[in-house]
């Protein structure tokens, strides 16, 4: 799969399927980044045109369209606006879909323009202070002052995802390119990205954003919703496509195409995200140095799995590192990645309000051939579980030619315990990850259990032949040989090995997994770094 590549107006081609008199029209008409008129013919063709128009010239930064009084508002204060569901889009239908936008005000002042779509047309809807109750902050706010082109910071879907007559919250896209969805039983945990442009990067994170939103009327009885947007920042331009199916695995397919902007040399962008997800690590089982919190362990997601071209399973615990860590797992032709949580357990977590336990894993599926490239994974030191710390994403190996947009088509799958059969690996999966040393033996060692689970795992006697297989990187040596046994308890097999670290301080790379006596092996591979 190519990534992104620079070049001039003169170099650039007309999106496949687009008429070039359309891509004309489109360039003279939204160079400005004009909102489509409303009531106007729109398809996903045209869409891409915009944005191959608006990549065509430099990147113009919108006037601030949020008047100071609501960007000074403190955040109990914004929480008291909320919507009129009775406004919501839709609200009158016999269809299951509802749509709701956010206000602007607090930290929320990067605004969207959105539109209805019904049989190919499309019509704005503009900010109403009619839409929404201000409650105590009727008084304060002067609602005549708003600009008529304000806009809303996003919207949320809403649909009976667990109960036939009840309305629950479905995906919510706010701010830049974010959004986050849920599957049935979920709380709202990890975000996903439309794109993320030199995440971990020495010159600062491009955060390009969704500046028009436009959804399509939902028929009677649909079980599925489409909408698109418009991506814009200052190296990019894309047109996305999302077709969101609610669940207990909830589906996100996501079709984008994107454009480099005109102008923008190589070095400008240095990685490119796609298929970005963001989480939260502060705590849990395998960390060091703990916080003094009365909690078990604090966190959205506690891995990254990856299934590889070459059909290998991999799990990579998180951590809340001292300083950033960036790792990448090179691969051609990848089945999918994900960040998951999957200690499903209340009293892993202890916290009746944030509920960790039910916080949602989110899988990438891959739609077609993505060619070389790596799964990156960002890790970046937290104090606290109010920061998003964790970015996982695919970044391409090669650029295309000039001009050429890049195209990509992924499904996100977001789900609790009943993982979807492509996340799914076919063999047992790392269940807990734990390390620390023994204060009355060697203490000078680094002691590591893994414990594996899983159907399969679980109906093997204690007398099976299991075996661990365990590689140690630089910067230690594994101090005994790896032992293996069958968790009477809870029917898990754990491995248990300990390491001595060099003199060099340098982070040590592990890697674990369970085969039989067939030389088969029998789980996933857990692939660790630790750092002295």
């Amino acid at each position: 799969m190519p990534a992104l590549h620079a070049g001039g107006t003169r170099n650039h081609r007309k999106p496949r399927g687009i008429p070039v008199f359309i891509v004309l029209i489109f360039a003279s008409v939204f160079a400005r980044a004009a909102g489509a008129p409303a009531d106007d013919a729109f398809s996903f063709d045209l869409l891409q045109a915009r944005a191959l128009a608006l990549a065509s010239a430099p990147c113009e930064q919108s006037a601030p369209r949020v008047p100071e009084n609501l960007s000074r508002l403190t955040y109990d204060e914004y929480r008291l606006i909320t919507f009129n569901l009775a406004r919501a889009l839709w609200a009158r239908e016999a269809q299951p879909f509802r749509a709701e936008f956010f206000h602007p005000g607090f930290l929320q002042t990067q605004t969207a323009r959105i539109n209805a779509v019904e049989q190919g047309r499309a019509r704005a809807i503009p900010f109403s202070p009619q839409l929404f109750d201000y409650h105590e902050l009727a008084d304060s706010i002067d609602t005549s002052a708003f600009p008529a082109d304000m806009g809303f910071t996003g919207f949320r879907l809403l649909y009976p995802l667990n109960a036939k007559n009840q309305l629950d919250e479905l995906i919510a896209f706010q701010g830049a390119s974010y959004f986050r969805a849920l599957s049935k039983n979920a709380r709202y945990g990890l975000s996903a990205r439309g794109l993320a442009i030199n995440t971990a990067g020495d010159g600062g994170e491009e955060f390009p954003a969704f500046e028009e939103f436009w959804l399509e009327h939902p028929a009677a009885g649909a079980t599925s919703m489409r909408l698109w947007a418009l991506l814009n920042g200052p190296s990019v331009t894309g047109a996305y496509q999302f077709v969101i199916t609610p669940g207990a695995d909830t589906v996100v397919d996501v079709a984008a195409v994107i454009y480099r902007r005109a102008g923008v040399p190589d070095e400008k962008i240095k990685t490119l995200g796609i298929a970005p997800l963001t989480s939260m690590f502060w705590f849990g089982g395998n960390s060091q140095g703990r916080p003094d919190d009365l909690r078990p362990a604090v966190h959205d997601s506690d891995g990254l799995a990856i299934h590889t071209g070459a059909g290998e399973w991999l799990w990579r615990p998180l951590d809340n590192p001292r300083a950033m860590q960036v790792m990448s797992f090179v691969d051609n032709r990848p089945r999918g990645f994900g960040l998951l949580q999957r200690i499903r357990d209340f009293a892993a977590y202890q916290d009746i309000e944030a509920a960790y336990h039910l916080r949602p894993s989110v899988w990438v599926e891959p739609v077609g051939d993505w060619g070389r490239g790596a799964v990156r994974l960002v890790e970046l030191p937290t104090p606290a579980e109010t920061n998003d710390n964790i970015v996982a994403f695919w970044s391409p190996a090669t650029l295309p030619s000039a001009g050429e947009p890049l195209r990509i088509a992924y499904r996100l799958h977001w789900f609790t315990t009943d993982a979807p059969s492509v996340a799914a690996p076919p063999k047992g999966i790392v269940v807990e990850t734990r390390q620390g040393r023994s204060l009355t033996n060697e203490p000078d060692l680094r002691r590591f259990w893994v414990d594996f689970g899983g159907d399969a795992l679980a109906k093997l006697s204690d007398n099976e032949r299991v075996e661990p297989v365990v590689s140690i990187g630089g910067g230690a040596e594994l101090a005994h040989a790896a032992s293996v046994e069958k968790n009477p308890f809870n029917n898990t097999w754990r491995a248990a090995f300990a390491i001595k670290p060099d003199d060099s301080g340098r982070p040590v790379e592990m890697r674990c997994f369970l085969k039989n006596g067939k030389n088969e092996a029998l789980t996933e591979t857990w692939s660790y770094l630790w750092n002295p």
